[in-house]
């Protein structure tokens, strides 16, 4: 299954700037000096200035007036007479009259529709104010949204990155351990190859010196072989108990060995309870190692089954015992009663 890669893989990530806030705080100031604006054109066009009403009082009864009172003189400079002439008494006026005092009417009230218009204004610049701040709050909360947004986005990017780049590196791991698996395997391989045919080589070495040897020995046996028949060619004939030698002087102990050892390795399951006790002699040339060279049957016990068994023990019995002083006699006559197996 292949891997889903994003589409901007590769290309390094930036966070976006932050929208300015230059236009929101001019849109607010003009919206605030209009609202300004607006109030105070209301208030001038409503506010007027209180009308003052000045009022006279008529006493319509006859009276009889008085004269008036002359304004007093302006003293006159001081001169120095000696005794100055007395000044008439000035004439008293009556006095004026106190004007009366001025009303004040109140201000007229503003008409039921200007009203109605100011709090139709008013309700209508909360309105903006409220759907202003609804709209800054939006815009707030979508901004954070974003932020939110992107962040989760570049974790989530940064995460899969992370697993890309160790996926990659396991299987660059994989690879390097089957590449040096393979080399290990290529090496024993040749290393065994090297050792196979070292081995062979020995191998053949070995098999090669093994003929050799063995056709030396084979050599040296034909020899012997070809000496000893020459030898009992002059000399063929003896008789003994059980084991006699052929040559001048035999050693008992060395013939009950031989007697023993071949007694030992023959079977013979017939009946040995037969009348004239029936005797087998064989004659035995053997090698100067005790090896057997041949058997062969001289006199036969008239039991065929009892000759082959004692000849069949003579060749078990191969290599046949040796002297005290290691040597052996070559040839031997070997006799066997059936009643000697009891």
């Amino acid at each position: 299954m292949s891997e889903l890669k994003p589409h901007n893989a590769g290309v390094p990530y930036y966070v976006p700037p932050e929208p300015s806030r230059l236009p929101s705080f001019l849109l607010a100031v003009v919206v605030h000096a209009a609202l300004l604006a607006f109030l105070w054109i209301g208030v001038s066009w409503t506010a007027k200035t209180p009308i003052t009403v000045e009022a006279e009082v008529w006493d319509m009864s006859v009276q009889t007036a008085a004269a008036p009172e002359l304004p007093p003189e302006p003293a006159p400079e001081v001169t120095p007479e000696p005794e100055p002439a007395p000044e008439p008494e000035p004439v008293r006026t009556p006095p004026s009259p106190t004007p009366p005092p001025v009303v004040e009417q109140p201000a007229p009230k503003p008409a039921p529709d200007i009203a109605l218009q100011r709090e139709k204004e008013r309700k209508a610049e909360d309105a903006k104010k409220k759907e202003l701040a609804e709209k800054r709050e939006a815009e707030k909360r979508e901004r954070e949204e974003q932020l939110a947004e992107q962040k989760k986005k570049d974790e989530a990017e940064r995460k899969q990155k992370e697993l890309a780049a160790k996926k990659e590196a396991d299987a660059e791991k994989k690879k390097k351990e089957a590449e040096k698996l393979a080399e290990e395997k290529k090496k024993d391989a040749e290393d065994k190859k090297k050792a196979d045919a070292l081995a062979a080589a020995d191998k053949k070495k070995a098999d090669a010196a093994k003929a050799k040897a063995a056709a030396a020995e084979n050599a040296k046996l034909d020899k012997f072989r070809a000496d000893e028949l020459k030898r009992m060619a002059g000399a063929m004939g003896s008789t003994g108990s059980a084991a006699k030698s052929t040559g001048p002087k035999s050693d008992g102990g060395y013939i009950a060995a031989i007697t023993a050892a071949i007694k030992s390795s023959t079977a013979y399951p017939g009946n040995t309870d037969v009348s004239g006790n029936p005797r087998a002699t064989f004659r035995v040339d053997q090698l100067p190692t005790g090896e057997i060279m041949s058997v062969r049957l001289v006199k036969s016990s008239g039991v065929p089954e009892f000759d082959r068994a004692v000849e069949n023990g003579i060749k078990k019995a191969s290599p046949l015992p040796k002297k005290k002083d290691g040597t052996v006699e070559r040839t031997l006559d070997v006799n066997f009663s059936m009643r000697d197996y009891d």
